[in-house]
Parts: C-alpha cells; structure tokens; sequence
C-alpha cells in the first residue's frame, strides 16, 4: 500500500514528537513508532533538561559547561544557538502542560521550579519532574499530538530503509537522474507492519529520523530495546554524512543486579550528593578529578572502569545513605521504588552500580536547521550529531538539544513543502524477489548477540589499536553474512534491527580507528593523549 504525507517522521519520543507538533500547522504528518507509542528513550529519560531559567545561573556559564565537556569537539555557533533557545523551548512545553517538579513554596506569588545539578554543571539547571522527566514529558507530548487531526500515529511500523532519487537510480527504476533533482533526495521509506507484515511505501516532501540512539549495539546498556541506531543507518545507506561515531558515552551507574534490566541510576543522586565508593566503602572519585562525583561522564565512567579492574570487584557502589531518607524518597520515587524492588533499601544501603552505554555523540552530520546532506532528509534527536556534544555530551543537553532542532526542523521544513520537486521518478512497491521465510533464525539471534558482545570487549570505555583491528575483521564478515540473509529472506523486525546494529557497529569501528589520539569518551591506550594539531575536528563519514 502507498500512503502519501507531506511530513513523515519516523521516531516517536521527545524530538520526532515535537517536530511533528510544529509541522501539523504546515500539512500532514505521519509518525512511526517500532512498538507501542509509549515506548522511546525519552520514556526511560530520568534526569532533566538543562536550561537557563534561574537568576542565578547565565547563558554563558551554560555555554562554558557545554565546551568544556565536549573536549574541544563542540561547534561553539551550535552550542549558543541551543543554550540560549532553551528557556523558550522548554516554556512551550510547561504551557502544553508539562508538569515539572515544583519548590515547595513560590516566592512572590511566582511558580519556581524546582532546578537539581548533574555532572559538568556549575549551577544547579537541570528541570525535572521527579526522577520520570522523560515520561511526563512523553506524556504531554503525545496527549497534545492525538488530539491534533493533521498528525497520524502508526504504532508497530519500523522503516526499512528510505527511498532516494539516488537508489532509484543505482536501481535501474530510472536511467537518467531526474530533472530539478540533481542533487540525491529522499523521497520516502519503505515500512514493515509488524502487526500485519505488510510492507508499505511512504512518501513525504520532508523525511525526518528521529529514531534515538544506538545503545543496543553494546551488550550492557541503558537503553529500551528499539535503540538499534536505525535511523543512523539508513541516512548512511541513503548516502549522507555522518559523524563522530567513536564517541559512544557511557553512563557511570547503572544497577547491578542479575534481574534488573538496563536500570538508570540518574546523575541526578551524585547531583544531590551521592558518593561513588568501592565495596569496602572508600570513596575514590577524589582521585580522578576536582569535581569528585560531578566531574563529566567519561571521566566517572573511565574512573569505575579502573577502579573495577584494579580490584577485581563486578561493581562499585554509589552511596546516598547520608541524605534523609524522606528527602530519598521523594526525590527519587521511581528509583526508591525500583531498587527496593530488588531488594535494596536506597535511604540504608549503597547501590550497586557499573557503566553501561548510554548514549550516542555522533550520528547524521546536520546544520543547525537539522538537514542532513540528503536533500528533503531532517535528521534531529540522538539520531543527529549536531556539533553541540563534541566528544562528550553533557548531562541533560540530550533533551534540550531534542527540543530546540526539533523546532529548528519544523520552520525549515515547512519551506521545503512548498518548494514542488518536479519530475518526480515513479517509486515502486517494495518486492521480496525470491525471499522466503527462514528457518534459520538462530542465525539472526547469534549473529546479534556476538557483535553487542565483541563491542562491548573490544570498543568499550578503553580501546587500542589490536582490539579495534580484531573487530573490523569480524565485523567485515558478519555483514557479509547479515547482507546475503537480508536479501534472501521474508523480512522481518530482528533481521532490519540486525541489519542495522552491524552497520553502526562498523561506523563506530571505522570511526575509533581513525581516531588517532584519546579524547573525551574515544580513550584508547596506544595513543592516551590529545592531539589538538591533527585531531582538533569532526570524524567524518560518507558511502562510497
């Protein structure tokens, strides 16, 4: 079936929900979510977002935190544009009826929110709603987007790849480039109904990924199961730029505990004065950094990892048994309540935590209106590398960064619709060939498993040059494999994601190699220092 939009966005959490708000006052949209619309990264989002909304704080001192962790990477243009956007961007969402958390009592007759301080920060910025920012953000977001007749929302789609001019081309649908489309242009995606396994085409003026990050390419992460790096992969395969992927960050604490899936321990608990202790109870961040238990991500996280190795333990522990407990406890009430789940009483007992990754610097190379190098293709999110986290993305920028692109993309992309593309190529239904139904699928599950587990071994919080060499190989060969599977069987939700974690896979890869020099989230043994004159700049890929 064909389905024609002017707007399709392909991602349903914080920044494709946005962008699809603002669209719906320019034409049609389309949304696709790979599961429930419930399920996102912004869902699991804990901590906040960051914004410039106190007296006592400034956009400068904001801008100063951003470029300081970001390790000489950030593009200074991107980071004003998205500090000094914020205030207003997050304001839309408190009038759209986003409850954020509260201080007890207004001064002046004046709502006054309640502001905490995660890592890197100099001043407590970080808005938030308890410890479940994300899902009370998802939550206005979608309420506000069902009621908006001009948005569509497909639960259960997942695009399997996007239709370009270029494709079409290279395909043979047409022998000659398109007059007025010179220039490659996505024109729409092809997209499986996992509820139905019908295969749809879906053609839009404007094409925006908004599909989160790639966490999922790691065993151990914090992510929800839909973090495959789709949306980086095909803007890879549609041909455009992508960027700075060795920068894969990991998040300091998560719980540790046999049952506990990909637990977030928010940064917000060190925010608050939580203290990261070895099991016998010495506390070590002290060592690392002036900052102690605030210093930036990959500091914390580099400094457990150590830790870990020296002493043979399988975790750290993050202790807030200091604080008062009603003070815990209302904080903090998913995490209070989560952990006494397992059995551990956060206001009594440490918290066992370790790193796991969390979040994707790099992705599709964008300007600061989200367009990618493809022509009529938005990238916004953690799908995008914008140039404002650099080598290392600063704790609560991920939401605001969502927020103000996603903004940006919407006033952008409402031009593009009125510019008529003319000529268009006639794209065909998707057909399976001589695809059938696989009675292998144990392929699709060891081939899954093996490549988060040799990213984990071999690409994690300390690389070198032997162990990226190790991966390439096999990574070369898995996608051989993966290549022939895809193109000789029915299609099917595992074998798209499949698909895509062994191509960001070997993004991050390609991309850690040619790195030569630590820097940020990138720390590799055969070359621990930074260097400025060779290295001061964006790693940069593009399919031949």
């Amino acid at each position: 079936m064909e389905i024609g939009t002017d707007f399709l966005v392909i991602g349903g959490g914080i920044a494709g929900l946005s962008f699809a708000l603002k669209a719906a006052q320019h034409g049609s949209v389309a949304v696709l979510v790979k599961k429930d619309k419930h399920e996102s990264a912004t869902n699991y989002a804990q901590g906040g977002i960051a914004s410039v909304l106190s007296k006592d704080d400034s956009f400068e001192a904001h801008i100063r935190d951003t470029l300081i962790a970001g390790a000489g990477l950030c593009h200074e243009d991107i980071v004003e544009i998205t500090v000094k956007n914020g205030p207003s961007r997050t304001k839309e969402l408190i009038k759209m009826g986003v409850r954020f958390s509260r201080r007890d009592v207004p001064k002046d007759g004046e709502i006054e929110y309640d502001m905490t301080r995660e890592g890197g920060h100099s001043a407590r910025r970080i808005l938030h709603a308890d410890d479940l920012t994300g899902r009370e953000i998802l939550r206005g977001l979608l309420e506000t987007a069902e009621a908006e007749e001009n948005i569509s929302i497909y639960e259960h789609h997942i695009a399997i790849d996007l239709i370009t001019t270029e494709k079409l081309f290279r395909a043979g649908v047409t022998s000659t480039r398109p007059k007025g489309l010179s220039e490659n242009t996505c024109l729409g995606a092809y997209v499986l109904d996992n509820k139905t396994q019908a295969i749809h085409t879906f053609l839009a003026k404007v094409i925006v990924l908004a599909t989160g990050g790639a966490g999922k390419v790691y065993i151990y992460t914090t992510n929800p199961d839909t973090a495959t790096g789709d949306g980086i992969a095909m803007a890879y395969r549609a041909g455009a730029t992508v960027a700075n992927m060795e920068f894969i960050q990991f998040h300091p604490t998560c719980l540790y505990h046999p049952q506990a899936k990909s637990f977030l321990i928010s940064e917000s608990v060190r925010g608050e004065g939580g203290i990261l202790r070895l099991r016998d109870g010495t506390a070590f961040m002290e060592k690392y950094h002036p900052m102690k238990e605030l210093a930036p991500r990959d500091i914390v996280a580099r400094a457990i990892n150590l830790e870990l190795i020296k002493s043979g333990d399988e975790h750290v522990c993050l202790d807030i048994t200091h604080l008062k407990s009603s003070f815990v406890k209302e904080r903090f009430p998913n995490i209070y309540k989560t952990c006494l789940g397992f059995g551990i009483d956060i206001t009594a007992q440490p918290i066992p935590v370790v790193p796991a990754a969390h979040y994707t610097c790099g992705g599709a190379l964008t300007d600061y209106n989200g367009e990618t190098s493809v022509r009529r293709l938005y990238a916004i999110g953690e799908t995008a590398c914008t140039g404002l986290h650099g080598a290392n993305r600063l704790a609560s920028n991920s939401l605001l960064e969502a927020l103000v692109f996603a903004h940006n993309a919407a006033m952008k992309a409402a031009e593009d619709i009125h510019q008529h593309l003319r000529e268009l190529p006639p794209v065909p239904p998707w057909t399976p060939g001589g695809a059938v139904d696989s009675d292998e699928m144990v392929v699709v599950s060891q081939n899954w498993d093996e490549i988060r587990r040799f990213m984990w071994n071999y690409v994690g919080i300390v690389r070198s040059n032997k162990r990226l060499g190790r991966v390439k190989r096999r990574i070369d060969l898995l996608q051989e494999e993966i290549s022939e599977y895809y193109w000789n069987f029915i299609i099917t939700n595992d074998l798209i994601e499949l698909r895509n974690i062994a191509l960001v896979a070997d993004l991050i890869v390609r991309s850690a190699i040619l790195r030569k020099e630590s820097r940020g989230l990138h720390y590799t043994i055969d070359y621990p220092s930074t260097n400025d004159a060779a290295w001061n700049k964006d790693t940069i890929l593009t399919r031949a």
